[in-house]
């Protein structure tokens, strides 16, 4: 902590503050009042990161082999299709981080400090240690410090600690806290401060320091992504090398050996895979931002489609972050409201207050108040506030507070006694925060005792912090899905079991409460065990957050953990996904999450989770799609050269294919509305692939009909004496209508394709007749015809290939409904 603890011992001299010159001068010593930007990677940074993606790379060597072989525009060709890769990361990335920007702006305070004798209003950023500060009701608190002068301040904490209820402060009270921290809030009251330390140096900094050291995780599908195209890779190279070896035994020269062996490589890695995986996850962010839920890196979209757990703040999460009136006592007493009322602010932001007005505005209750004559402080002893009023009848008196200080004035019989003290204990049991209300006539004078002598005892008011309306139908959706949720919190264990109670963590977990200090006495491996059998956490500092999330991951959780705090932020920015909410985030959990609530709604998150899931399943289906189809590229790249056959494939018609047609063709999987028993499945292990064993074999054996077709009509046509770039025109367009028809055939793999709607997917039909558009484009405008080497096509050749096409993929479908014929007969009685 800096700043001279001289400053609140020789208070006398700090009441005029700082001088112009001297606040200036540590200025330039300690820095401005801020947290230290994080360092975003300049766009040339980031654009060399999205190079070295493993899939990325494949075209980078693709297009600098064609530039050493000489074939420029091959290379142009192949280094054009990284562009639209490459912006679409950047561009939703950096739309996000702008967002945050404005965010910031919106937030950007202001404090009243005295300089030189003179009370100021200077930005927030130019405080320095030991400046004397004004703070009045609903400010931030701008620094660290200590209450100089002021009496029962109330304080908001709870974006700091978790914790909901206000905390008390007092300058003069022997032994009251003093210390108030940057990022709270001040709820009640006005006093002066002296700031003790300044920017990352206070308490709110060195959480965001902190995360500076947390390197995010690379997401599950990330690491899916990558394991794959390795084993790809080194598949492609062995076969590639085989190419080039029986080429060159036929004696071919070099340079065309090298590019049959090239074409294999792209033949067998699918490198258009890159291009839909990003626009599947952009288009996933899209969807999201409607729903008030900002991506701030693109693979978090899918990311909670895989979530195991969701570790969740209580305060402002889970509720609402408010106090509303929950109970009056007596129950037909609708008095109670309308003297708590005259006992409260008019405006007021506390949130105790705001709360009494809401209800008697709820209630009908609301008249014009009566005028003010005298307001009582804050008793810091028996706790409560009174408030004198010129009513119609005279002057009468209104006071609130603490139920026994309240007692103590109105002295009701002992069985009236009895009764009040019964229905305090039955809200103090569901953890309710419980006033008391009295009033009566006022003397004439400014006299506390005279005042406050002889008031009726009128009520109470118990207050909660209510579960957000929509929240509980969420959590049943998660818990449906297979994904568990926990919550942490800085509350008394008793208030995070009744909230856990009524959100049903008790009924699915045992009712098992864990406090922090637990945390802190196990071990890594028996703090696993903990987290596996415990919903509900209370009194958890940041720290132990932290370690929780860690001790999840070990067990293979995949976690997503929402917050608003600054003390969520490590945990935040450790989790798979973090979620920090837009409106009452702070800075610095914004800047630690990857999805940000605009709206804070807990519901978003569900929705989040149902189209992440809804992602991940349409890239399946585009994979076995795109898996299918490369079969056929790949067997005629690696038969025709050891056969010493004229090439079908060439580079560009490889380029239009995986960057262009295929893409496209994904598209229409994107579009396909999500199943119906999505959110009725269990997450998907973490380490599980995009495919499981037996789901490669339907591409594989579709594909491999198709490649069979495609080869035995090149090799038949060639035999007949038909010119190459004609039989390479039919034969290849045998490939993309096939290709097409493989669409419908990987819509569903287990319902015949008579069966699924086609209404429900526009897509589907522009992606059909654009394909089709560019094969005949293809095929006879000249220019273009001669640039991709195709000859054009007479009627006969266009029947015999749409035949062979159709024969080469549909015949699965009869197979798709006998399978669930069959099942459906095992599963009946």
């Amino acid at each position: 902590m800096i700043g001279s603890g001289a400053a609140v011992a020789g208070a006398g001299a700090a009441l005029d503050g700082l001088g112009a010159a001297e606040a200036a001068r540590r200025l330039a010593i300690y820095g401005p009042n801020e947290l230290p930007a994080q360092r975003r990677a300049p766009s040339w940074l980031r654009l060399l990161k999205a190079l070295a993606d493993p899939m990325a790379i494949l075209l980078v060597v693709a297009s600098v082999t064609y530039v050493a072989l000489g074939d420029r525009f091959d290379a142009a060709v192949t280094g054009i299709a990284l562009v639209p890769i490459l912006l679409v990361s950047l561009v939703l990335e950096g739309r996000a981080e702008h967002a945050l920007d404005r965010l910031k702006r919106l937030t950007a305070p202001t404090a009243i400090a005295v300089r030189d004798g003179r009370e100021a209003t200077i930005p927030s950023t130019e405080i320095v240690p030991d400046d004397l500060l004004v703070v009045q009701e609903g400010d931030v608190v701008p620094a660290d410090g200590v209450l100089l002068r002021g009496l029962q301040l109330m304080l908001d904490e709870s974006l700091l600690t978790g914790e909901s209820q206000p905390v008390p402060k007092d300058a003069v009270e022997e032994g009251a806290e003093r210390e108030l921290w940057a990022g709270t809030t001040l709820l009640s009251g006005r006093g002066a401060m002296i700031v003790t330390a300044t920017g990352a140096r206070t308490r709110h900094g060195a959480i965001g320091t902190l995360l500076s050291t947390i390197e995010a995780p690379p997401t599950p599908l990330q690491r899916m992504v990558r394991r794959f195209v390795g084993q790809l890779g080194i598949g492609a190279a062995v076969c590639c090398v085989a190419v080039v070896v029986a080429d060159l035994l036929h004696g071919s020269p070099w340079p065309v050996a090298i590019i049959a062996g090239v074409s294999l490589a792209m033949a067998a890695v699918p490198e258009e895979f890159p291009m839909v995986y990003t626009l599947y996850l952009a288009l996933g962010a899209w969807r999201l931002a409607r729903d008030e839920a900002l991506i701030r890196k693109l693979p978090s979209a899918e990311t909670l489609g895989a979530t195991t757990v969701i570790c969740t703040d209580k305060t402002g999460t889970l509720t609402l972050g408010r106090l509303d009136v929950e109970a009056v006592y007596p129950a037909d007493g609708s008095g109670v409201l309308d003297a708590a009322l005259l006992a409260s602010e008019e405006s007021p932001f506390d949130p105790l207050e705001q709360a009494i007005e809401r209800a008697a505005r709820a209630a009908g209750h609301v008249q014009s108040t009566p005028p003010l004559v005298h307001r009582y402080a804050f008793d810091p002893v028996a706790k409560y506030v009174s408030y004198v009023r010129q009513t119609a009848g005279g002057p009468r008196i209104f006071a609130k507070g603490a139920v026994e200080g309240i007692l103590a004035l109105t002295a009701p019989s002992a069985e009236r006694r009895q009764e009040i003290e019964e229905a305090n204990r039955r809200f103090a049991a569901r953890r309710m925060r419980v006033i008391a209300v009295a009033e009566g006539a006022a003397a004439e004078s400014t006299d506390r005792a005279a005042d406050e002598r002889g008031l009726t005892f009128v009520g109470l008011l118990a207050f909660t912090d209510p579960i957000r309306p929509d929240v509980r139908s969420s959590l049943e959706e998660c818990r449906h899905a297979g994904v568990r949720v926990i919550m942490l919190t800085g509350d008394h264990p008793e208030t995070a079991a009744a909230i856990g109670a009524a959100l049903g963590f008790a009924v699915d977990h045992g009712g098992t409460v864990a406090l922090g200090d637990q945390i802190d006495a196990l071990d890594d491996q028996a703090l696993a065990d903990l987290a596996a059998r415990t919903a509900v956490f209370a009194r958890t500092r940041p720290e132990q957050k932290y370690r929780l999330v860690k001790a999840l991951q070990s067990r293979g959780e995949v976690v997503a953990m929402t917050g608003d705090g600054t003390n969520d932020a490590p945990a935040l920015r450790e989790a798979d996904i973090g979620i920090a909410m837009g409106m009452r985030g702070t800075e610095v959990a914004r800047e630690a999450a990857d999805l940000v609530l605009l709206d804070d709604d807990f519901t978003t998150i569900e929705r989040a989770v149902r189209d992440g899931r809804r992602i991940f399943d349409n890239l399946k289906h585009a994979f076995s799609y795109l898996l299918a189809f490369h079969v056929p590229l790949l067997i005629s790249a690696l038969v025709l050269p050891i056969a010493g056959a004229p090439l079908l494939l060439l580079p560009i018609h490889l380029v239009w294919l995986e960057l262009i047609v295929h893409p496209t063709s994904s598209l229409v999987f994107e579009a396909d509305p999500p199943d119906a028993d999505l959110m009725r499945r269990p997450p998907r292990r973490n380490d599980a692939g995009l495919l499981r064993a037996g789901e490669f074999v339907r591409p594989l054996v579709v594909g491999s009909t198709l490649a069979l077709a495609v080869l035995a009509l090149y090799i038949w046509e060639l035999a007949h004496a038909m010119p190459v770039n004609e039989a390479r025109a039919l034969a290849l367009s045998v490939m993309v209508i096939g290709q097409l028809l493989l669409v419908l055939v990987e819509r569903d793999p287990e319902c015949p394709l008579w069966r699924v709607p086609l209404r429900n997917n526009l897509a589907l039909v522009v992606v059909m007749v654009s394909a089709a558009a560019s094969l005949l484009v293809l095929v006879y405008v000249p220019i273009v015809a001669a640039a991709v080497a195709f000859g054009p096509l007479t009627l006969r050749e266009w029947g015999l290939g749409i035949a062979i096409a159709v024969s080469a993929t549909l015949w699965y479908e009869p197979v798709k409904a006998w399978r669930g014929a069959r099942a459906w007969r095992r599963a009946s009685p």
